[in-house]
C-alpha cells in the first residue's frame, strides 16, 4: 500500500457520529493504512460526493447514515441483494481497477448489526414485534425480524400514505407486516416482544411520556437506534417500567463490525478483519466505551 486510502460516514447532521472512532480503532489494529472520518452530507450533494469519490480514486469505502440511504440506491454502480430489496444502501464499497476507475457497490449491514444486537439482548426466534417509524433503518430492522422469524411485525407510522414503500419491501420479504397509525401507540407497546424505534432523536420523546402514563410494565426488549443523546426519553421509561433496553450504540457497533470486513477486504486486506472478528470487536467496543462482547459474539450472524 502506497498511499493511505480514504473512508468516511456520511449523514446529516454527523458531527455526533460514532463511527469515525469504532473504524479508526479497527484499522489501527489490524494494520490497514486507512483514514476515516465524518463527512457532513445533504441529499442534494450526495452525487457531487460521490462524483468527487470517483475521481479521486483512493478510497475503499463509505458509511451512509440519515438521511442518504435511500438516496444513495439511485447513486451506486451495484447493489447486494439486501440493499436492492430494502431500497435502502448504509455501505458503499470502493473498488478501483488498473485503468484507474472506481466502481461503487451498495451494501447494507443495518440488518445483520440488529439481529446481533437483539440476539446478544437474548431476544430468541418467532417475536411478536413492533417498529416505531417507516424509514430506511425501518426497512432493515423489517428484514432483521424476518431473520428472527417474527410472527407478527406492527410497523406504527405518522403518516401511512408515505409508508407505503416499507409495505412493499415487507412484501418482498414475505414479511408478517402491517401499517398502523402512531395514535395509541402507547396503549400497546408493553404487548410486544421486540419493539425497534428507528425514530431520529428525540422524536419519541412525547411517545414516551404516553407510554408512562400507561403505567405498564413490559415484558419485551426495546432497542432504540438513536444513540445520542442517551438515554433516549423512551429508552428511560421503558426501563423504569422494568423493561429491557439495548442502546443504538450496540447496533451502531455490530453493523461497523460487518462494514470493517467488508472494507478491509476490498481495500486489498484479504480476510483479515474477519479471521480476527472477535478482536475487531473488542477494541471498536473500547473507543465507544462500550462493555466488551461476550466470547459467542466471535460466531455472531454477518
Amino acid at each position: 500500500m502506497t498511499s493511505q486510502r480514504q473512508g468516511a460516514v456520511l449523514g446529516h447532521p454527523i458531527g455526533h457520529s460514532k463511527s469515525p472512532a469504532l473504524h479508526n480503532a479497527a484499522y489501527q489494529l489490524l494494520g490497514a493504512d486507512f483514514s476515516y472520518r465524518a463527512i457532513d452530507v445533504e441529499e442534494s450533494g450526495m452525487a457531487d460526493l460521490l462524483a468527487q469519490v470517483r475521481a479521486e480514486g483512493n478510497w475503499y469505502g463509505l458509511s451512509v447514515t440519515m438521511p442518504l440511504k435511500n438516496v444513495a440506491v439511485e447513486l451506486v454502480d451495484e447493489l447486494s441483494d439486501v440493499a436492492r430489496t430494502l431500497g435502502a444502501v448504509n455501505t458503499i464499497i470502493a473498488t478501483t481497477d488498473d485503468a484507474g476507475a472506481t466502481f461503487l457497490r451498495g451494501d447494507n449491514t443495518d440488518v445483520a448489526g440488529i439481529v446481533n444486537a437483539l440476539r446478544h439482548a437474548g431476544v430468541g426466534e418467532r417475536p411478536r414485534a413492533a417498529i416505531l417509524g417507516g424509514g430506511g433503518t425501518a426497512v432493515s430492522a423489517l428484514a432483521a425480524l424476518v431473520d428472527l422469524e417474527a410472527t407478527d411485525i406492527v410497523v406504527f407510522v405518522r403518516n401511512p400514505v408515505k409508508a407505503a414503500g416499507t409495505l412493499e419491501v415487507a412484501a418482498a420479504l414475505a414479511a408478517p407486516a402491517r401499517l398502523e397509525s402512531f395514535a395509541g401507540t402507547a396503549q400497546d407497546l408493553g404487548d410486544f416482544d421486540v419493539v425497534i424505534s428507528t425514530l431520529p432523536p428525540r422524536a419519541a420523546d412525547g411517545l414516551a411520556a404516553e407510554f408512562l402514563a400507561t403505567g405498564d410494565s413490559p415484558a419485551g426488549v426495546l432497542l432504540d437506534v438513536a444513540y445520542d443523546p442517551w438515554p433516549s426519553a423512551l429508552a428511560q421509561a421503558w426501563e423504569s417500567r422494568g423493561g429491557t433496553v439495548v442502546a443504538g450504540i450496540e447496533m451502531l457497533l455490530y453493523q461497523g463490525v460487518e462494514q470493517v470486513k467488508l472494507f478491509a477486504e476490498a481495500g486489498g486486506y484479504g480476510t483479515i478483519a474477519t479471521d480476527t472478528q472477535g478482536d475487531v470487536i473488542n477494541v471498536m467496543c473500547d473507543a465507544i466505551g462500550v462493555h466488551r462482547r461476550n466470547p459467542h459474539d466471535e460466531n455472531m450472524a454477518g
